[in-house]
């Protein structure tokens, strides 16, 4: 039964856990993202992929063991989604913002008139504004780390009130 798989739930809290202390974490840092909105978003502390994948693998080498087969799956794609998360996906965000002030820039020039082209492969016209990246994506190493801690303390959590309460 899928409630009897504790390393997808334990994945899953971990997610949900990472999402919602995201806004306690930006109220208190004063941030100016600080608000509900932040629970549905990407990037900012804690990175609820990194918090994902390693309650994953923490709750298989809980259930199966270090040396499991599943362990070692399961880590060597959280490694590549922890450096994708600081990596790529913050490359992409990083380049959205800067696109999105030289779009400004053009258009306050009025080196560019319009924002709408035609796309090539059918009738429909092309926003450049609903093009462009304009959140954050990425993460940060130590928003990586707070996500890695997130999922290893909440699959151990789990698993003690699951088995002992």
């Amino acid at each position: 039964m899928l409630l009897d798989n504790f390393p997808l739930i334990a994945s899953l809290v971990s997610i949900l856990v990472a999402q919602l202390v995201k806004i306690p974490i930006a109220y208190f840092s004063n941030s100016n993202r600080a608000s509900l909105k932040l629970a549905v978003s990407t990037g900012g502390m804690p990175s609820s992929h990194s918090a994902a994948v390693s309650s994953l693998i923490t709750a298989l080498a809980i259930q199966y063991g270090m040396d499991s087969p599943y362990v070692a799956i399961a880590t060597t794609f959280g490694v590549i989604i922890m450096f994708d998360a600081m990596g790529v996906r913050r490359q992409s965000g990083e380049q959205g913002i800067v696109i999105e002030r030289l779009t400004e820039e053009l258009e306050n020039k009025k080196v560019i008139e319009t924002l709408t082209f035609k796309d090539p492969d059918d009738d429909d016209d092309l926003d450049l504004r609903e093009m462009i990246i304009t959140k954050y994506l990425g993460h940060k190493p130590t928003e990586v780390f707070a996500g890695l801690f997130t999922g290893v303390l909440t699959a151990i959590i789990l698993d003690f009130f699951i088995h002992h309460i």
